[in-house]
């Protein structure tokens, strides 16, 4: 989702925890050390900054066009739905967060090979690649809600049985991993996209939740960081590196009863359509997927800059320390996870601050500036990969790059939330997330097994390449949709109540 970069899925441990045994905690004291320090306090109290300059007028606005009388109601009910979407949410993702950094060193300390822990990463992202449209039309069909409460007990049963070193079980639960993933990807998002419409509240408004749960997610993946590292090292009552898997357990667990008891439920098309045929749902996603050039396109742009995204995740580490890890005492990885996650923030709330500060400025051409500047970052750090004779080189000029790129992750997430509000089908919005979903799958079982017969120029060449093209479709989806205004989904709204005054 949202969780998305540096967002992401416990996948990602594969890369980010691989090297954890011969990596040391803490960083040396070399200048460029210092230096990241000091750049990582900057980069909060820009954070802070925005965050209070960002939000303080924001919610007093989005509901301007109301009548005086209603604005005080209608904003308290939109805060209060706001709410209940995002601590589901935030817990979802927090459960995720705690597993990434241990998943790598679990499977290791059972003993597994590297080709042995590469299979479990794949039989993950296949689950995804195939249960994902699957379980998009189920959710579409037979409910949102339901479906993020199967999210909390398949990524349980995931979890739990993680406690298990029989290989053939830690497989079977990896496609419990990745039928998860699928859900927590679309279902979250659809059901609230809906109950936004259906409660008749600002269209704007959309945004500045798809900024929040980005912000959000920033926040809840250093804190979880920090609980699984402590939980792992000494707080696990001798579970070791399981212990922030039982954690995750607890989590969810929560979070189920939180949805189950706060959420009502939606539908793609509004009611149950429990007896209707889930290919012909899954049909009907196919058919808005190939009818209209938009949601065609969307697929597309999401593919390429995602699969840059998580390129990125599986290769900043090793890019950072070098081929045989010689520069791994002077840098401190912890600090520089943090401070991507704080470029995440910072970008969702400058996506925030553009949209309500620019109104006429349409989110289509946000976009094309977006993943501009996100090219410019690969280009920078493909300068300073190639133009250097060991790791300690250009290390400056590769840190930057790479905490521009997190920044312009952390506009993208809410942007492309609020391009696929505004142009994906109510009706097929899960399962038409979740087909988007493919072709990244298909790229990252693809990075999983190639990337490492490449040289991080190489690799990183290939993303300056996927950012150009990503860039070129998103200025041909700006201008196809220039002069085209989309009507919203057949969603009717509740009317607010009427005030006696």
């Amino acid at each position: 989702g949202s969780s998305n970069c540096c967002s992401a899925t416990a996948d990602e441990g594969f890369y980010r925890s691989r090297d954890l045994p011969r990596v040391p905690r803490h960083g040396g004291s070399s200048s460029l050390a210092m230096l990241l320090a000091v750049l990582f306090g900057a980069l909060v109290a820009l954070c802070l900054f925005l965050v209070c300059y960002v939000n303080c007028g924001t919610s007093l606005s989005l509901f301007s066009a109301y009548a005086h009388v209603g604005q005080d109601e209608r904003r308290g009910s939109f805060v209060a739905f706001q709410s209940r979407y995002l601590l589901a949410y935030l817990l979802a993702v927090a459960a995720d967060w705690m597993q990434g950094p241990y998943v790598y060193a679990l499977y290791g300390s059972y003993g597994f090979s590297h080709a042995e822990i590469a299979i479990f990463f794949i039989a993950g992202f296949g689950s995804s690649l195939v249960m994902g449209p699957i379980v998009g039309s189920i959710a579409d069909k037979y409910g949102r809600k339901k479906s993020a409460v199967a999210y909390c007990v398949l990524y349980s049963i995931n979890c739990l049985l993680k406690y298990s070193t029989n290989f053939k079980v830690l497989v079977f639960g990896r496609l419990f991993s990745g039928t998860a993933t699928s859900l927590l990807f679309s279902v979250f998002e659809s059901w609230m996209v809906f109950e936004h419409r259906k409660n008749g509240f600002p269209e704007e408004a959309l945004s500045h939740t798809f900024a929040l749960a980005t912000l959000g997610n920033g926040f809840v993946a250093i804190i979880a960081g920090v609980a699984a590292s402590l939980l792992a090292d000494s707080w696990g009552l001798g579970l070791g590196y399981y212990a922030p898997f039982a954690c995750a357990t607890a989590i969810l667990a929560v979070d189920a009863v939180i949805i189950a008891t706060t959420w009502t439920e939606n539908y793609g098309s509004g009611v149950s359509t429990g007896g209707v045929n889930l290919v012909g749902t899954l049909q009907a996603a196919v058919v808005d997927f190939v009818s209209d050039r938009r949601v065609a396109l969307l697929a597309v742009l999401q593919s390429l800059f995602e699969s840059c995204m998580y390129t990125f995740v599986f290769m900043w580490t090793p890019a950072l320390l070098g081929s045989n890890n010689e520069c791994s005492g002077s840098i401190s990885l912890g600090v520089v996870f943090a401070a991507y996650m704080v470029c995440i923030m910072i970008g969702s709330q400058i996506f925030s601050y553009v949209r309500e500060a620019f109104k006429d400025l349409h989110v289509e051409k946000v976009a094309v500036f977006n993943v501009m500047v996100a090219s410019a970052a690969m280009a920078g750090a493909t300068i300073a990969l190639n133009y250097r004779e060991s790791c300690s080189q250009n290390q400056l000029l590769l840190l930057c790059s790479f905490m521009l790129f997190e920044m312009c992750c952390g506009v993208y997430f809410p942007l492309m939330g609020t391009l696929k509000a505004k142009y994906l089908p109510e009706k097929t919005r899960a399962t038409l997330m979740n087909i988007f979903r493919c072709g990244l799958n298909v790229d990252l079982v693809i990075i999983l097994t190639q990337v490492g017969k490449l040289s991080f120029c190489t690799v990183f060449e290939l993303c300056v390449f996927a950012m150009l093209t990503c860039t070129l479709f998103q200025a041909i989806f700006y201008h196809s949709n220039l002069h085209k205004p989309l009507p919203l989904p057949g969603i009717t709204p509740t009317p607010p109540a009427e005030s006696n005054a």
